[in-house]
């Protein structure tokens, strides 16, 4: 979108994490927007934040006028955050309590609309409130722009209660993730009480809003605490979401399965990207696995200590949005060991590979998986983990470099 005209100072006008958040959350033209500055005339003030600590490195947009929301959207799920996070936020959290961000010189973002405009028709935090029934009051951490990610609103009442989680799918990459973990969530909305299966949070609403997919996800539960990095899987929970709280399924040869066909199909479209190479790489799959029997089943697709908490000694998992059916049970386990060491230990994507490697060998048999099971779900996951980034790439999400074209390049050489 581009910079109303009647606005001057306009930040949707950036190419910086503040212009890619205001863009996507204040995304009609007929909204005004601007930083230091009035709005235009014949605009009403609908809502103030401070961006916090500057224009040039802003990290949060916090509400003004509403010292209990701004604490509640620093303090909220401080638990969760790794420490360092956590005191600094903690700190600041304290004085917006006190009503420091109002009086401290932050640049303050002003949005207004034109007299006699309904606010539901333009302005999102609008039409969230009418979705849920009542008024709210957001908040939005700000970072630099990256096609896979999302912003997302956290919305509270009037007290600082959180009511939320608002995600904003912005462009085809963050659309599709968006309504695939609406999807998820609505599919295990009734497996809440099922023996070992995690928590899920409740999805609220979604919607389209002037081309974007939002989600309305509940808030955690307060006093909700992280899952160490170091935590060893639940092995239970992991098959629970695997049989969707029910028996295990009878194991099927990968040949002839729903899911060889998905990655054959994907990697034929890969090609314009990557030539033969994905294709190869499935071939191989299927000729090294092809007569080994497996269980398939559901994955919550981005299963890592991170997307994870504990709430009265009960687990709870969030971002769904990687799920799905149809994958070799183990596919979960297989991708904390791929993320813990990728994303948490900095190691290249041929260390990461090997480390799922050693906790298939380590947690295989609680899986029902034997060696060649084992040999068949690292192969497999590794070759779907990157046909989820050529997905993302392809979606216009741009390539992770961590992961293209490292793993494809991995995944070849344990061909050899």
């Amino acid at each position: 979108m581009t910079a109303s005209a009647t606005t001057t100072g306009d930040p949707r006008s950036r190419d910086d994490g503040l212009g890619w958040v205001t863009r996507a959350v204040f995304s009609d033209d007929r909204v005004s927007v601007t930083v230091d500055a009035g709005p235009p005339a014949g605009h009403t003030v609908v809502a103030r934040y401070a961006v916090v600590p500057s224009v040039a490195r802003a990290r949060f947009l916090l509400p003004l006028g509403c010292p209990r929301v701004a604490a509640a959207a620093l303090l909220s799920y401080n638990a969760l955050r790794p420490a360092k996070v956590r005191a600094a936020r903690a700190v600041l959290g304290v004085a917006a309590r006190a009503g420091a961000v109002d009086r401290a010189p932050f640049p303050v973002l002003t949005v207004a609309l034109p007299a006699r405009l309904d606010p539901t028709e333009v302005l999102l935090a609008a039409r969230l409130g009418a979705a849920l029934g009542t008024p709210v009051h957001t908040a939005c951490g700000v970072r630099p722009p990256d096609p896979n990610h999302k912003p997302t609103l956290q919305l509270f009442d009037d007290r600082g209660t959180p009511r939320g989680y608002a995600k904003i799918g912005w462009n085809d990459a963050t659309r599709a993730l968006v309504t695939a973990e609406a999807a998820a969530l609505r599919d295990a909305a009734g497996l809440a009480g099922t023996a070992g299966h995690p928590g899920v949070p409740r999805l609220l609403t979604e919607f389209t809003w002037a081309g974007q997919a939002v989600a309305v996800v509940d808030p955690l539960p307060a006093d909700i605490r992280g899952v160490a990095d170091d935590t060893q899987p639940d092995i239970a929970a992991l098959l629970a979401v695997a049989r969707r709280g029910g028996p295990a399924a009878p194991v099927q040869p990968l040949v002839g399965s729903p899911f060889l066909a998905r990655l054959t199909e994907q990697a034929r479209r890969a090609a314009d990207t990557v030539g033969e190479r994905a294709s190869t790489a499935v071939d191989e799959l299927a000729r090294r696995h092809g007569d080994v029997a497996v269980e398939f089943g559901h994955w919550h697709g981005d299963w890592v200590p991170w997307n994870l908490g504990r709430h009265e000694g009960k687990l709870i998992a969030w971002d769904w949005e990687h799920s799905g059916p149809d994958v070799p049970v183990g596919f979960d386990l297989a991708h904390d060991a791929f993320q813990r060491a990728l994303v948490a230990g900095g190691a290249p994507a041929p260390e990461a590979a090997r480390q799922v490697d050693t906790w298939l060998s380590r947690h295989g048999d609680a899986l029902g998986l034997d060696r060649p099971r084992q040999r068949l779900v690292a192969d497999a996951y590794l070759v779907e983990m990157w046909l989820r980034t050529w997905r993302l790439a392809d979606a216009g999400a741009g390539w992770n470099p961590a992961l293209h074209p490292a793993l494809l390049d991995t995944i070849e050489n344990r061909h050899t």
